[in-house]
């Protein structure tokens, strides 16, 4: 039997996961109305371009209603794994867009001109490298301080909208953010491989 809307807006994220996934269309337009506005503003900052932003954002809803189901809620939040989604899905259309060739004319040598090289080999390399060792000690990190410190660095997000997907307050917050970030720092020194 499906919900009121009254009472989805009273479910927390999980619940209303629980039921999009259980393809209840007043659960999902809850839980659309809840991380819509965040959504919007994760995929405007990696495309910079509204309209495809406002298209990666119904696409990534549109895999969040057939896959609902598929959500685990061990792995970290509703919140969190919904604009994961969305980011995933911003990232693939900045990717595309990128791989695009431009479109020539007869004798127009001046495009291909002004299009930047490829990094060299050996910088792209150790940009890879040095990505995998932040990544592994972020891994390290307890999982209080690497959900703020990835969804800050990874998802773009402020402390304060951090503060609100995870309904904490913005002081623990940035103690999380700057605990995780101490360790990360003597994690990465202890290797002596990065500084940050």
């Amino acid at each position: 039997m499906p919900i009121s809307p009254q009472t989805a807006r009273k479910l927390d994220d999980e619940e209303l996961l629980t039921l999009v996934g259980q393809r209840d269309q007043i659960a999902f337009e809850a839980f659309y109305d809840r991380f819509e506005r965040q959504a919007f503003s994760l995929s405007y900052r990696i495309i910079g371009e509204r309209a495809a932003a406002e298209d990666t954002v119904q696409e990534g809803f549109l895999s969040i209603w057939k896959s609902g189901e598929r959500y685990d809620s061990t792995r970290g939040s509703a919140g969190a794994w919904a604009l994961g989604i969305v980011r995933n899905r911003a990232i693939d259309t900045l990717r595309s867009r990128a791989s695009r060739t431009p479109t020539l004319d007869s004798d127009d040598d001046g495009i291909l001109e002004s299009r930047p090289g490829e990094d060299r080999t050996d910088e792209l390399a150790f940009r890879r490298e040095t990505q995998r060792e932040v990544q592994e000690v972020i891994a390290d990190l307890p999982d209080k301080q690497s959900k703020v410190i990835k969804l800050a660095f990874f998802g773009g997000f402020s402390q304060s909208e951090i503060s609100e997907m995870l309904d904490l307050p913005l002081g623990t917050v940035k103690g999380r953010m700057r605990l995780g970030l101490e360790k990360l720092r003597g994690g990465l020194a202890d290797e002596g491989k990065v500084t940050i």
